[in-house]
């Protein structure tokens, strides 16, 4: 919370906002995590980076999704076509014609490791966030935040890119509370319910992870989705950290001052 001191002759004075030690630990391993999750899932993609809505996909199939990423979005370059099945809707297959990059079984290995700790963090950030009260006190919107007329204002004020009203603010604004929140309660939670329905092991046990997305291949496009939802949130915090002074920043958020 914002602190004031008392001065000969004036008011309250506002002192910058410190983050608490758990703030700050939280912040570094969740963004080693994320960062180590982002790397390994893109490699990941590239091995197939084609996108489908429902149980099943592969290169011969309709994809909702094609990212040209590597060589594998080219299935027009599979050849010879071989049909299982006269029936419609039978399984076909192809061979490449090119070398595939299908060397990410280490990507597989450490994406899985990062998740894991990317939820351990997030989970001791949420139970100290609510015991502290720093959630509800600092990142919950308040009611009357959300009136039409309150929420056009800081939407214009960040609009204005006015940087030096930014960096005099203490708490966070409307726009900062709510991308956090989304980012903690609906971003994330469907991150990790996408993964573990990508996971047989996961699905065999809870099968009703795939009657809620759809199939593997819903939840796997979900999930990158999500995915881009957190490099875009990454990306404009970033930019926003460089614009209202990165080294005070960093500072803040590494030493506390």
């Amino acid at each position: 919370m914002s602190h004031a001191a008392a001065l000969p002759n004036e008011g309250p004075v506002a002192r910058p906002r410190t983050h608490a030690s758990w703030v700050r630990i939280c912040h570094w391993l969740a963004a080693a995590s994320f960062l180590t999750l982002a790397v390994s899932g893109f490699l990941i993609l590239m091995v197939h980076p084609r996108l489908y809505i429902g149980e099943v996909g592969n290169d011969l199939t309709p994809a909702l999704l094609t990212l040209p990423i590597s060589n594998n979005h080219r299935p027009g370059e599979l050849q010879p076509t071989v049909a299982f099945s006269e029936l419609p809707g039978g399984p076909i297959s192809a061979d490449r014609n090119y070398p595939i990059f299908n060397k990410n079984g280490w990507a597989r290995s450490l994406h899985f490791l990062a998740a894991w700790a990317f939820v351990v963090v997030g989970v001791a950030y949420l139970a100290t966030g609510i015991a502290t009260g720093h959630i509800v006190r600092d990142l919950l919107p308040r009611i009357r935040e959300l009136a039409p007329s309150a929420a056009w204002q800081d939407l214009k004020n960040h609009l204005r890119i006015d940087f030096e009203s930014l960096r005099a603010r203490s708490a966070y604004n409307l726009l900062q509370k709510l991308a956090y929140t989304s980012v903690l309660f609906i971003v994330l939670p469907v991150m990790i319910a996408t993964g573990l329905t990508m996971s047989p092991a996961i699905t065999s046990a809870y099968p009703v992870l795939l009657d809620l997305f759809g199939g593997y291949q819903t939840a796997r496009t979900v999930h990158f989705f999500g995915f881009a939802a957190l490099v875009l949130f990454f990306i404009v915090h970033v930019a926003m950290v460089i614009a209202t002074g990165f080294h005070r920043q960093l500072r803040a958020m590494t030493w506390g001052k």
